[in-house]
């Protein structure tokens, strides 16, 4: 793995590559942020700004969500990835937002986690996007990206990813550098046919220089 030193001197790359790199989710607070978030897992942001472009016009509170038939709720997301446990995670999440929160989204990290649907990731985004608390949420793009710069390990699983990350990260630059690791790899370093021959990291990259064939100095 690199030192502090050499991850931060990448990231800084990134940075300069997506100063303004912002989460993409549509959302009018933090409950709705809370449910985009929750329907983005295995799901591209995009097709969850699509869904709740209508979704938010009809429910605004946890209320609404536990006012109409599962089914209808299932219907209403139904483009979406894995939909039916969604919808039911969504109906669970509400009932609990109600009975124990007077219907308000936890600030606490703690409590979040807790709630059906809400992993570590959406816990982390929700935090650091809703109420400002630095958090470095791990989703496809920032392992990936970790994983091909040697950041972290090949082996590593994502809470291993997010812990090596905030030890390498000042703190009050956590919640920047998860959007920034996102832009970079949603649209500069993809999945598939990453843009290996215009990256300015190319030479520090074991995934680029494996790609492109070339043996840049000293390994």
């Amino acid at each position: 793995m690199l030192s502090k030193k050499k991850t931060l001197e990448l990231l800084d790359v990134i940075a300069d590559m997506y100063p303004d790199a912002e989460c993409e989710l549509n959302y009018r607070n933090p409950f709705d942020l809370t449910i985009a978030v929750l329907l983005s897992a295995q799901c591209t942001d995009a097709t969850v700004n699509r869904v709740t472009a209508s979704l938010f016009e009809k429910y605004h509170t946890p209320a609404d969500y536990l006012n109409v038939p599962l089914e209808e709720l299932m219907t209403d997301i139904r483009s979406i990835g894995l939909y039916r446990n969604k919808a039911k995670n969504i109906q669970a999440l509400c009932r609990i937002l109600l009975d124990e929160y007077d219907g308000q989204v936890p600030k606490e990290h703690a409590q979040l986690v807790k709630l059906p649907g809400v992993g570590r990731k959406t816990a982390n985004v929700v935090v650091s996007v809703a109420f400002g608390v630095p958090a470095l949420a791990v989703d496809t793009h920032v392992e990936r990206v970790s994983k091909r710069l040697g950041i972290c390990r090949w082996k590593d699983n994502v809470t291993e990813v997010e812990t090596t990350l905030c030890r390498q990260v000042p703190r009050e630059r956590w919640t920047k550098t998860h959007h920034q690791l996102i832009f970079f790899g949603r649209y500069h370093c993809t999945a598939k046919n990453p843009k290996c021959n215009v990256c300015p990291l190319l030479s520090d990259c074991r995934e680029g220089k494996k790609r492109k064939k070339v043996i840049i100095g000293d390994e």
